[in-house]
């Protein structure tokens, strides 16, 4: 597990670090230095030494003097230009200015006509909450203007370190070194996209300058098969769990069937398809060891096969192909008033709430009962969420952990916002989100895949939100296995499950 931190985590740690453990801040700043000097001198025989230093007037700016000092001594060719006031810059910088001009360094205003090898963005780092104008927009300008490796100190100049959007223009860096942990906006996009490589720097400041009050968000990056639950070498099919999944409707079987396979090929042991009559021969033909429970037209009909498939199942998945016609809509409501096991909401099982208002609050009315209260998952990508939200998809995504926070709290569930960086937020305000995955996986199926990944971690015995973040990783890590051995621009969802095969040696 690796933690994903907000500037305010980042700026509270740097302040414990310094007043509560007495680390003295230009420490810490020549430690940043070192380490991004380090990452050019290891590049220095591809690169060549011509460089000039962008300094903004925060601490960002004194990380990015000290770095040209140290490159400097090097033997590196190096001009250092100070973007903004000398007089409005923090003590810090002050102090570089000064070390700098000890040495004979001049500090200019303006960046020569010359041509560089190398760039040090360090215009501004975590600090910015505003679209660039000014000195600051041409500076960045002139930043991406240059035929030049970039090096951003911590972030690039223009991305929120919060949320990974623009702020007006950014810095396209090569290569990001960041301190201590990677910081959210390196992680979400369009962020990820202008950070380029990025590197973390260790430089002391440590998990103890968060005083016991961890940060919010983390990720994964260790092997996805540390995170899949243990095998009993004596267990059995039933040990394993069964996964009921109603899906699949007129001209929508595939959905179900690749749900199913997913399920057996993540550990469950039985799953049952609850379907149409419609999808009997298709499912049994490609899925032929998943058991089968079908319904007719008829309510009566439609609610037997319901409750007699939810006395079987140890956990549910809803919604991969259902459809929102009358039927499907009729079979949620029953099993939303009937069901005790853990619930995975998927698709069309949540396009159905967000229609029907009604079944919405009943649904979150009987998730504040404690005795009534079940484990339950919502998986929807951005148009199902914005469906859900009452936003336009625009706004959902502009702060996904925002939304997803306040659905997870009002439904007492693990809320996920599918996307190049999927994000699973809990009640009790934890997010994970998701660093694996491919562009490939932007495919038909794939959603359904992951229903049935998650589906069978809860039959397993994992938690709600472990499942969630472990099934989410493991999914992005079959798609990269896949896109491995095809590409991204071939990949189908089916590609997925192989993907899987490997993944669980």
């Amino acid at each position: 597990m690796e933690y994903l931190v907000s500037a305010s985590e980042m700026k509270a740690a740097d302040s414990a670090t310094i007043q509560h453990f007495g680390m003295p801040s230009n420490v810490l700043m020549e430690r940043a230095a070192l380490a991004c000097a380090e990452v050019i001198r290891k590049r220095e025989a591809h690169l060549g030494r011509r460089t000039v230093i962008m300094a903004g007037s925060g601490n960002n700016g004194g990380d990015g003097l000290a770095v040209g000092r140290l490159l400097l001594q090097a033997g590196f060719q190096v001009d250092f230009v100070l973007v903004g006031e000398r007089e409005k810059c923090s003590r810090q910088t002050r102090l570089q200015l000064e070390i700098l001009e000890n040495y004979g360094c001049q500090i200019l205003k303006e960046v020569p006509k010359k041509e560089y090898d190398i760039v040090v963005d360090a215009l501004f780092g975590i600090g910015l909450r505003s679209d660039l104008k000014g000195r600051y927009a041409e500076a960045v300008e002139e930043i991406n203007a240059m035929n030049a490796f970039v090096l951003a100190v911590d972030m690039p100049s223009g991305i929120d370190a919060d949320s990974g959007a623009v702020c007006g223009c950014a810095v396209r860096a090569d290569v990001t070194v960041t301190f201590a942990w990677r910081k959210l906006g390196l992680v979400l996009y369009p962020g990820a996209a202008y950070a380029g490589e990025v590197i973390t720097a260790q430089i002391g400041i440590t998990q103890e300058s968060f005083l016991g009050k961890l940060p919010r968000a983390f990720t994964y990056t260790q092997p996805p098969v540390t995170l899949l639950p243990a095998r009993n070498a004596t267990g059995n099919k039933g040990t394993f769990g069964k996964v009921l999944l109603f899906a699949g409707s007129k001209g929508m079987a595939g959905a179900a069937v690749l749900s199913a396979l997913a399920v057996l090929h993540s550990g469950a042991g039985m799953v049952r398809i609850l379907s149409g009559e419609e999808n009997r021969q298709i499912l049994q033909t490609c899925v032929p060891e998943a058991m089968l429970s079908v319904y007719d037209d008829t309510p009566e009909g439609q609610r037997k096969a319901l409750l007699e498939a939810l006395s079987w199942a140890d956990v549910v998945a809803a919604g991969p192909g259902l459809g929102t016609q009358e039927a499907a809509h009729r079979i949620l409501t029953w099993m939303l008033e009937e069901i005790r096991s853990p619930l995975i909401l998927d698709a069309d099982a949540i396009n159905i709430l967000a229609r029907d208002e009604e079944l919405l609050q009943a649904l979150c009315l009987r998730q504040r009962q404690q005795e009534r209260h079940i484990g339950l998952v919502l998986t929807p990508h951005p148009g199902e969420l914005s469906r859900l939200s009452g936003l336009a998809i625009v706004e959902a995504l502009q702060d996904p952990f925002a939304v997803c926070a306040k659905w997870a709290k009002r439904l007492g569930a693990v809320c996920l916002c599918k996307g190049a960086r999927t994000v699973v937020a809990e009640p009790a305000g934890t997010f994970y989100v998701n660093t694996s995955g491919n562009s490939g996986m932007a495919t038909a199926g794939s959603g359904d895949v992951l229903t049935g990944i998650l589906a069978a971690l809860l039959a397993q015995g994992m938690k709600p939100f472990e499942a969630a973040c472990a099934g989410v990783y493991l999914h992005g890590c079959a798609g990269d296995a896949a896109a491995a051995q095809k590409n991204a621009y071939s990949l189908v969802a089916r590609d997925l499950i192989l993907g899987l095969d490997g993944l669980m040696k």
